[in-house]
């Protein structure tokens, strides 16, 4: 492979070689930046600490998966609430905001994070800011084993309106923002 310095093209040799491995001793590491036209950023071993953790064991296309099928049930909330089934949107945002935060399970931790339907518990899990698990907090009763434990499915859509249903969209939004940033980083 070839590098351009001064506006002329050499091949790299050993004493590279020997760069690239006294830096990676001293604990540097490259990262590659958004543009993939630019040279990779050497970061500093404190630079590197700010950076997304990101497992040896990372399922990138699980979660890459995983996320847009959260953003299809994000789009089947706002069909739902449009028809006025304030229940199905309900739960489709508490189903998008479960796979936004699996999604990052996968790509922090090569699987999906073990929970009981708490979304808040998944979100302590994963290392959702207190910020996020206070949106998925608000979520968690829209699992329908939960929810219809206390509701009959036929009083379901009566016992939400669409100004809630709507305020649901917006916390699993808030949610997908926070996992988009990771996982599509």
């Amino acid at each position: 492979m070839a590098e351009m310095h001064d506006g002329k093209y050499r091949v790299p040799g050993q004493d590279d070689e020997d760069d690239l491995e006294h830096l990676l001793l001293q604990g540097v590491t490259l990262q590659q930046e958004t543009q993939p036209d630019d040279p990779p950023r050497i970061l500093s071993p404190e630079e590197d600490d700010d950076e997304e953790e990101v497992s040896s064991s990372s399922d990138v296309q699980g979660a890459l998966g995983l996320y847009a099928e959260a953003a299809q049930d994000m789009a089947t909330a706002s069909v739902e609430l449009g028809l006025g089934r304030h229940f199905a949107c309900a739960d489709f945002c508490n189903q998008a905001t479960e796979k936004a935060a699996q999604s990052v399970s996968l790509l922090r931790f090569g699987r999906r994070s073990t929970y009981n339907h708490d979304l808040r518990a998944l979100g302590a899990l994963i290392g959702a800011p207190v910020e996020i698990q206070d949106e998925m907090d608000i979520l968690s009763p829209f699992h329908p084993e939960a929810f219809y434990a206390d509701t009959p499915p036929e009083e379901a859509d009566a016992v939400i309106n669409a100004e809630q249903a709507s305020s649901y969209i917006q916390s699993a939004r808030k949610v997908m923002r926070w996992a988009k940033t990771i996982v599509l980083a």
